[in-house]
């Protein structure tokens, strides 16, 4: 019999109460539910935790499922059943055809009757992917086949789908009659809902599937069928959702199921003083079940996650086992063909490695790989997971949706209230290759195999629930301190979303590599100006990630890989660290980030020793700002959505600070001349931009146009860093200026655009003097994180006049949140 701590149960009530589910304004544009790493990523894109499927942050679903049973009435609160289909028309193979042309046809091609004798024809897709059959990359195709339906009375028509793999926009006809169109592109085959007209349009016999893609811009694919979807064998209604808060290490959600109320609560223990624990890829689910009427309730409680969270597209096979364990039931899944390290790229899940999930071993839970749905039906009618029989491997998951399941029976539930948990893993076998060489994650560096990790994360939840609890206090405390309520909040919501777009790994020389991955940006490792964004959270707890970060680009320059005279822009495309995969070099942008960051680890842990380790690679740089940094050439910075900008105002600040920073640390490392020369250069070259920068009421964008301007977010290092390069008098003729540029969502880049950058508004926030001037900043800000009508997570660029997100989303960047916090500590040590 599982033996939980009734003491702890009591614990976890009074935490939540007093701490957990205050009253907290901001409504997440998501909810992080499993973090921990950039594949295992688990979101909630909805203010009800049963309004849709969770998703992995490229959207995809990555499903978790949770019923609750409450004197056998069954109510869902997590997530939705996952839909299977039978296939009615499959994507062309070897044995289908598609006809096809590349030349706009004349009319009524979408239909019957139409000649087509002159176009190619071609078996399997088109497109520039790795499984396209065909090659097709630029302008348009046309394709059409035909199908046959024997019996339409057979096809419940209601449930038909389109299942199609487009890049980019599309328009598809069944009979001549328009189906479906869309602008965009799917990363993977997603089902679509056919228009009702093209439905009715449907013949017994033969029948056309017509298909026009256009590609507008890089990737091209297509490939097309039809789906029947089958009706789910139970239909449950939701508990009633009464709340739903997110804290740092924490997201928590309660429900009135009836008499009982359930609370649930997802803990990623990222307490980063210690590496093996924030290494550890493990997560907790944690359900809180307490009777709210005074009379004792039988309660059972089911949760799922689904086999879609190992795979990158459900069209790939799956094998599932349950795992040997002395104290844990613990069960996994992961595709058949495990090819490690095999994929790479920005919009794409991992499908190498297992998915697992692990409970306690008990007398009073049940577990069951199976089918999703079926899952779902015997607990609903029985309260257990017991006889269910697993499927034949290996199956796709689109299959069956075979899924790891567990049941608890949590007996009569009174006031009192009783708790049971779960640990969701991932083991990713090989998380990097560096070099040549695949590297393991950071908590396998000592020879620990998956289970005993499991068994190791179980012994200590209740003591992680704890420090978690307190860690979040903790954190919202030193926030409010810093920056108020507001701005507390927006560094809670980035805590887990900016950790959790890295990986920890054990270099060969047993260092700490942090690499980061450029989500739904362009997917590169590494990036040193994502690394420059990110810098405040791990300098405020822990400096040895940021080092962690930064050892990648040292040793590429320091192995003679890379020879030029200022750092690389990445090291290449996530998980594949084997050098540089941008397209363009962003020279003083790089160079002054790493002297920048390297003079912060410095100053946080009051010793140069790492500065001293990259001395070389570091003077290198230094030098090459000297000569380079003060007006810049044409060139990219790290807002290099904005395109080439030469004189760049803010760009040259980076480089002034980034040889006043290596003046700094020669100063710390003894090498006196070495610092006059370069503190008192850095100090000279201020005075320049002040002169060229000047616009009288502000500072310019670019030297020599006096009607720009642009946020001076890099001034925030010069006093934080107490390197006193620049005068105070510019910080406040900034900021004076940028309250009279602010939308109603925020302050914008500069005045090329109306979008925004929404960590460099915290750092340009910090150039204020005062709370209130601050809260001018983040309050729009604000503003547009708990209004936003795109749930996803957060975005760090967005419009400033409809709060609308222009691209990127679940980027590490919004560590710099944390530039407040940073500021405030050094201040007080």
């Amino acid at each position: 019999m599982y033996k939980f701590s009734f003491l702890f149960v009591a614990l976890i009530m009074a935490a939540q109460t007093a701490f957990a589910q205050q009253d907290k304004p901001l409504r997440p544009p998501a909810y992080p539910l499993i973090t921990i790493d950039p594949y295992t990523s688990v979101w909630a894109m909805q203010d009800s935790l049963y309004d849709g499927p969770t998703r992995h942050w490229t959207e995809r679903p990555h499903s978790l499922r949770g019923i609750i049973r409450v004197d056998g009435e069954a109510m869902s609160f997590l997530g939705e059943e996952i839909p299977t289909y039978r296939t009615v028309v499959p994507f062309v193979k070897s044995d289908r055809f598609w006809n096809v042309t590349f030349d706009e046809p004349t009319d009524g091609w979408q239909g019957e009757g139409f000649d087509d004798a002159s176009w190619q024809t071609a078996t399997g897709s088109f497109g520039t992917f790795e499984s396209a059959a065909n090659e097709w990359s630029q302008g348009s195709i046309w394709v059409r086949r035909t199908f046959n339906i024997d019996d339409l009375n057979s096809l419940n028509s209601r449930n038909l789908k389109l299942k199609m793999f487009h890049d980019d926009n599309v328009r598809v006809y069944i009979n001549g009659v328009l189906g479906f169109e869309t602008e965009g592109w799917v990363g993977e085959p997603q089902v679509f809902e056919l228009r009702d007209e093209a439905i009715a349009a449907l013949k017994k016999g033969e029948n056309i599937l017509a298909i026009r893609c256009d590609n507008t811009a890089g990737g091209a694919y297509l490939d097309a069928g039809l789906v029947e979807q089958i009706p789910s064998k139970v239909s449950v209604p939701a508990a009633k959702q009464t709340s739903a808060t997110v804290n740092a290490t924490q997201t928590t959600h309660t429900f009135d199921a009836g008499p009982v109320q359930l609370t649930t609560t997802f803990t990623a223990p990222f307490l980063l003083d210690d590496l093996n624990l924030a290494s550890r890829p493990v997560n907790y689910i944690t359900f809180d079940v307490q009777s709210t009427d005074n009379q004792p309730h039988e309660v059972e409680v089911m949760l799922s996650t689904g086999g879609n969270m190992a795979v990158n597209s459900t069209e790939q096979e799956v094998v599932w086992q349950h795992m040997p364990s002395r104290s844990l039931d613990v069960m996994r899944i992961g595709t058949s063909k495990q090819q490690v390290l095999g994929r790479k790229g920005d919009g794409v899940r991992i499908d190498w490695g297992y998915s697992y999930l692990a409970t306690p071993r008990e007398t009073s839970s049940t577990i069951s790989i199976a089918p999703s749905q079926e899952l779902s039906f015997q607990f609903s009618e029985e309260g257990n997971l017991e006889g269910i029989e697993t499927e034949p491997m290996p199956q796709t998951v689109n299959a069956n949706q075979i899924s790891l399941g567990v049941a608890y029976d949590f007996g009569s539930v009174d006031k009192q209230g009783a708790s049971r948990h779960a640990l969701i893993g991932y083991d990713d076998i090989y998380s990097v290759e560096y070099f040549g060489a695949p590297l393991q994650a950071w908590w396998k560096k000592d020879g620990t195999s998956v289970v005993p990790m499991l068994e190791e994360a179980e012994k200590e939840y209740e003591s992680l629930w704890q420090q978690a609890q307190k860690f979040d206090e903790k954190l919202v405390e030193d926030a409010r301190k810093a920056g108020g309520e507001k701005y507390a909040e927006l560094t809670e919501l980035a805590y887990r979303q900016s950790i959790s777009a890295h990986k920890l790994v054990a270099a060969p020389s047993g260092e700490a590599l942090f690499f980061s991955k450029e989500n739904f940006s362009n997917g590169s490792i590494g990036t040193v100006d994502v690394t420059y964004p990110s810098a405040p959270l791990f300098l405020y707890y822990n400096p040895e990630l940021l080092k962690g970060m930064l050892r990648p680009i040292f040793y590429y320059t320091e192995s003679g890989r890379w020879t030029k005279p200022f750092p690389a822009h990445d090291v290449g495309t996530y998980p594949i660290a084997n050098g540089q995969t941008y397209g363009e070099d962003m020279p003083v942008e790089e160079a002054g980030n790493m002297l920048i960051l390297t003079t912060a680890i410095a100053i946080v842990e009051d010793d140069p020793a790492f500065a001293q380790k990259h001395w070389e690679s570091l003077t290198t740089w230094a030098n090459y700002l000297l000569e380079n940094g003060l007006d810049p050439k044409n060139q990219l910075s790290t807002d290099d959505f904005s395109g080439h900008l030469a004189r760049n105002a803010n760009l040259s600040i980076k480089a002034i600070l980034g040889v006043a920073g290596y003046g700094r640390l020669a100063k710390m490392l003894g090498k006196d001349d070495l610092a006059e020369k370069f503190t008192s250069r850095a100090k000279e070259m201020a005075q320049k931009w002040m002169d060229m920068a000047d616009a009288g009421d502000h500072y310019m964008l670019a030297f020599g146009k006096p009607n720009t301007w642009s946020q001076k977010y890099n001034l925030a290092w010069d006093d934080i860093l107490d390197l006193n390069i620049f005068p105070d008098e510019i910080n406040k003729t900034e900021v004076d200026f940028y309250l009279d540029q602010q939308n109603e969502f925020g302050l914008p880049l500069d005045n090329r655009a109306t979008y925004t950058k929404s960590d460099w508004i915290m750092w340009t926030a910090t150039l204020t003097e005062d709370r209130d001037t601050f809260l001018k900043f983040i309050e729009p800000m604000y503003k547009a994180f708990n209004t936003t009508s795109d749930r996803v997570p957060m975005t760090d660029w967005y419009e400033t006049d409809d709060a609308s997100q222009v691209g990127f989303q679940a980027r590490s960047v919004v560590g710099g949140y944390f530039l407040p916090m940073l500021e405030e500590k050094l201040k007080n040590d």
